[in-house]
């Protein structure tokens, strides 16, 4: 059995000795970020505020920071339940006495899943109503000095469509304080709530809001799982508990509220806010916990917070995508790569052609990839170490066959705006067609200060910036082709030993600033109305106008926490 609550998780965590608690005040603007982000990337234990300035709540952090941590709070058992329930798909569907039989094991460990209601005497989590300034107590934890205000950053939004309430959804999607009684939901429009908005907007109805915090570890897991799996939310977070989880009716009308939730906030988004693009939620009333703790994730760059949780749950729910779309063997993306950066996919080994039906099928499923590019190979999958497989795609890469760049239909066509819609493939598959370059021995090359290999085919490259030479990666493509380089793929970067010195950095560096349409340079014919690309294919990875900025924490708080560290850890 997991656990049932957030406390719960924390006990163990102090039992463990992976906890530890800050008594001093400390402001949660600035400060509390800049502790939490010195202490995850060491890969230091959970942290619990207890004085945290303008609030009477306890603030927890980096609750799974830490692969160990991860396994702790899930084990092993749930993963093992969904490769028996894929396993045994074909013997169930459909489902018969004598085949449901044959799996009665498996069949009993799914009838202990879904919800279960628990009179409200039972709940914790309706301790506490506040109906006037709702988020007035909340703490106002604040990432970065221009992050545009205070967030709530671990929020469970839960809605349900109007027309058929069957339906929900469960998402994580950060929320903007705006006052003590609004707060703008940054979520995403063609997914789960965003389409239940547009479906209320229609017709000219508010859509109910709830939101929760905290709860069962399995509870933030589903939340953050809900955008990769047709599987309804709080049904996969029964399947991670490995119990019914327990629910409780609002008092006071709408949805359920889980029993064990630290908070839970009511309120709608009005039709007005479908035009809008951050919808605004009106809080009705908030229920809490009378000893109610707040958990907080804090923007870390580049490996986020919740970056071993994200990789269990794409470990745990990878036999999933195979039923749904059988031509795909496994399915990985890159979370150091932020949002639409890269994914990876195992096809069946097949054709270029053919693995590209398999890449539309993956585009096609929305809550799944929105990733600016992807990577198909048709070999054995090992995705969370990428120069492997990008080694194995290389090797195997023929560009007039395996690169398909699909430009954005957006109105704006701005290839270097953030946020493009357009996409590329990249495919290798079939035996092997080159032997891959391992260091660079081929010269200087125009107007590149710097040359470092990040694995066998892929050069990092640096010179002059994009303000200053925006044209440098069509000369170098043409230098390259012009000495027949034995590198398939050169990434121009600003600073490129930086960008290769870890899997992360190159991640970061590279795939969150790179519009496929508008930086990828190769050269190309057209053949029987197609582009056929010949090598060496070139992506342009520099910071360009348009781009935000790397956050970094101002002097001041960097001087504040560098002055207490020993006074937040004294005992």
């Amino acid at each position: 059995m997991g656990y049932g609550n957030l406390r719960q998780w924390i006990e163990q965590l102090r039992k463990d000795k992976e906890l530890a608690v800050v008594e001093v005040p400390v402001d949660p603007y600035l400060e509390l970020p800049e502790i939490h982000r010195r202490v995850m990337r060491e890969e230091g234990p959970a942290l619990l505020f207890t004085n945290v300035k303008g609030t009477p709540f306890p603030v927890v952090t980096n609750l799974f920071g830490t692969a160990r941590r991860v396994d702790r709070a899930f084990g092993s058992r749930p993963e093992q339940l969904l490769k028996a329930v894929a396993g045994a798909a074909d013997t169930l569907l459909p489902p018969t006495l004598p085949n449901m039989w044959k799996e009665k094991k498996l069949v009993y460990n799914l009838l202990k899943t879904g919800i279960k209601h628990v009179p409200q005497g039972e709940a914790p989590v309706l301790g506490v109503c506040r109906t006037n300034d709702p988020l007035q107590e909340l703490p106002r934890v604040t990432s970065w000095q221009e992050a545009g205000g205070a967030y709530i950053t671990l929020p469970l939004i839960y809605t349900e469509s109007l027309m058929k309430p069957q339906k929900h959804s469960l998402g994580m999607h950060r929320l903007r304080f705006i006052d003590h009684s609004t707060a703008e939901i940054d979520w995403q429009r063609n997914q789960g709530a965003g389409l239940f908005q547009q479906e209320a907007a229609a017709a000219g109805e508010a859509l109910p809001v709830s939101v929760f915090i905290g709860g069962p570890p399995a509870l933030m897991a589903a939340a953050g799982a809900s955008h990769s799996v047709r599987l309804p939310a709080l049904v996969l977070a029964s399947l991670i508990l490995g119990s019914r989880l327990p629910m409780v009716k609002d008092p006071l009308g709408g949805h359920s509220i889980p029993a064990e939730a630290e908070f839970a906030i009511r309120g709608l988004v009005t039709p007005q806010s479908a035009a809008q693009q951050a919808p605004v939620m009106h809080v009705q009333r908030i229920w809490r916990r009378k000893d109610a703790i707040y958990p907080a994730s804090i923007a870390v760059t580049p490996q986020e917070d919740n970056f071993y949780l994200v990789n269990y749950l794409q470990q745990l729910l990878s036999p999933v995508h195979h039923l749904a779309m059988p031509s795909v063997n496994a399915f990985w993306t890159y979370s150091e790569s932020g949002p639409g950066g890269l994914a990876a996919a195992a096809v069946q080994d097949s054709s270029p052609q053919e693995a590209l039906g398999a890449a539309f099928r993956i585009f096609g499923e929305r809550h799944l990839c929105s990733s600016r590019m992807l990577l198909l190979t048709g070999g054995p999958a090992v995705f969370s170490d990428l120069p492997a497989t990008l080694e194995y795609v290389l090797e195997r890469f023929n560009p007039a066959a395996g690169l398909h760049v699909f430009s954005s239909t957006a109105a704006e066509g701005d290839g270097c705006k953030p946020g493009s819609a357009s996409r590329a493939v990249l495919t290798g598959v079939g035996p092997a067609i080159r032997e891959l370059p391992r260091s660079y021995t081929e010269g200087q090359l125009p107007g590149i200060a710097e040359a470092v290999p990040y694995c066998g085919g892929c050069l990092a490259v640096s010179g002059a910036s994009y303000e200053e030479d925006p044209e440098l990666p069509v000369r170098l493509s043409a230098a390259l082709r012009e000495q027949q380089t034995a590198w398939p793929l050169v990434i121009v970067t600003d600073r490129a030993a930086e960008a290769v010195r870890t899997q992360s950095s190159f991640l970061w560096t590279v795939f969150t600033r790179f519009d496929p349409a508008g930086d990828i340079y190769a050269a190309s014919e057209i053949k029987q109305h197609q582009l056929s690309y010949k090598l060496p294919i070139v992506i342009d990875a520099r910071m360009k106008p348009g781009y935000e900025p790397e956050q970094t924490p101002c002097s001041s708080t960097l001087d504040l926490v560098d002055r207490s560290w020993s006074r937040y850890f004294q005992q």
